[in-house]
């Protein structure tokens, strides 16, 4: 009987066959160090020494690279037994490699660094790698394309290697965006780029708003270099006075009379439009010198020292000629200068009315200087008179009043008005006596009584 064979091929000399076959490999790899298998050659350009060879291709056992599959160590863990200044940098976060780490777990060494491509090629290449070039102190976010549109690769501004960077190359592109701008800009703040710009704002359209110091006012219209002076990095231009002094101090009409704190009274919108609250100062400003312009006081600009009495602004309105002294705030006020109250119990000697008063106006001579028999201290008006009169101050219906006949004033009267003395009556009565000076009444009833002697009532 024809029995077949299950198992196929594989019988006791298909087995016998393929372990010599693959013993002969195994051997002849081990003959040739695994070069059999390599995909290409090693990069060969010499380096710093490490693990005794300057080269890649100096390395003659596959295995002092590439881990089998059944070992627990990776690749990664044999390129940092060499390399161990980078095992090292990895765990730092804020050294290039630990970034990459701590950005992507998961990245390892021949994601950036592939070999086998030839003696001469390069063992760095980022191809489709998210690098973190942000963590070298410049972000590609602003620089993603070229002035034409071409996208930006590492070798437009790494031209030799990847390890240097030359700021022309800066200069090379923005001249082709805005040759006037970048010629004046390198001008005004030199060829150090890296300096002031990380890449992650476009600087010439930056926000100063979104900074300590807002540009508002007179501010807003202002050249960088106007207050940027000298400014060639960041640093620089962190440490711009930020206080109105530090520019102003030029225009300073005070003189430093009040201080270096411009913002007190002015603002960036209005220079002059100042509003200083004289309140806060020790001389404060109440009633009509609230009106007063400040040169008045403040004669050629000078603040400090400016004199806080009275009498060394207003001497030459003292009508009393210094005989109530210097403090003129004993009577008067800021709120009404004439408005004054005098109190006489601070005069101690007895001193008559007319040493300090001079007779006024209303008198016309007619009373004397003892001002003290009609008026009082308390008040000058009103005013009782009690001294010798030519017409009887109490005739007929006369009360001691002086506006009984002085209506407008004492230096005129009147008789009409009293009794039937109209002055139609008055002037009736004295044509018919040829009498026509019958307005000046005094001249011939000197006492109030008609010629004939009797009343006139």
């Amino acid at each position: 009987m024809n029995h077949s064979n299950r198992l196929g091929c594989l019988t006791g000399t298909g087995f016998v066959a393929a372990f010599i076959t693959i013993a002969l490999m195994v051997g002849f790899a081990f003959a040739r160090g695994g070069h059999m298998f390599s995909p290409g050659q090693l990069n060969a350009q010499p380096g710093e020494t490490i693990g005794g060879v300057t080269s890649h291709a100096e390395i003659t056992a596959c295995k002092t690279c590439h881990t089998a599959p059944w070992e627990r160590e990776a690749m990664v863990d044999r390129c940092l037994d060499c390399h161990t200044e980078i095992a090292a940098e990895m765990l730092d976060v804020a050294r290039l490699h630990g970034s990459i780490v701590e950005k992507t777990s998961s990245a390892a060494c021949r994601d950036c660094h592939r070999d086998h491509r030839g003696k001469t090629a390069s063992l760095t290449d980022l191809g489709s790698f998210d690098f973190p070039h942000d963590t070298l102190g410049f972000s590609l976010n602003k620089h993603q394309r070229m002035e034409n549109g071409d996208p930006i690769t590492c070798e437009n501004c790494h031209s030799e290697d990847l390890s240097t960077f030359d700021s022309d190359s800066c200069q090379t592109c923005h001249s082709d965006i805005d040759l006037v701008f970048a010629r004046a800009h390198l001008l005004s703040y030199g060829s150090d780029c890296l300096a002031c710009h990380d890449g992650v704002d476009s600087m010439n359209d930056f926000n100063h708003n979104a900074v300590a110091f807002k540009l508002e006012g007179g501010h807003e219209n202002l050249r960088c270099t106007q207050c940027h002076l000298s400014t060639h990095s960041l640093t620089d231009f962190q440490s711009t006075p930020q206080d109105c002094y530090s520019c102003h101090a030029q225009d300073d009409q005070h003189n430093g009379g009040y201080g270096t704190n411009c913002e007190s009274c002015h603002t960036p919108s209005s220079w002059e439009d100042a509003n200083f609250n004289h309140d806060l100062s020790a001389f404060k400003l109440e009633g009509e010198h609230r009106e007063v312009a400040c040169e008045n006081c403040h004669i050629n600009n000078v603040y400090k020292g400016t004199p806080k009495d009275c009498y060394s602004c207003h001497k030459q309105d003292d009508e009393h000629g210094g005989q109530f002294g210097t403090q003129c705030e004993s009577c008067h006020t800021p709120s009404d200068w004439e408005n004054a109250t005098f109190d006489h119990a601070r005069v101690t000697a007895t001193t008559a009315c007319v040493n300090c008063h001079a007779e006024p106006r209303e008198h016309a001579g007619q009373f004397g200087t003892d001002c003290a028999a009609c008026h009082t201290s308390n008040a000058w008006e009103p005013a009782a008179y009690n001294g010798p009169h030519t017409f009887p101050i109490y005739h007929g219906d006369g009360n001691g009043s002086c506006q009984t006949c002085h209506p407008n004033g004492l230096t005129t009267y009147t008789c009409y008005g009293c009794h039937e003395h109209t002055e139609s009556n008055i002037a009736s009565e004295h044509r018919e006596e040829g009498i026509s000076n019958f307005g000046n009444c005094i001249e011939c009833h000197i006492d109030g009584r008609e010629h004939e002697g009797g009343d006139d009532d």
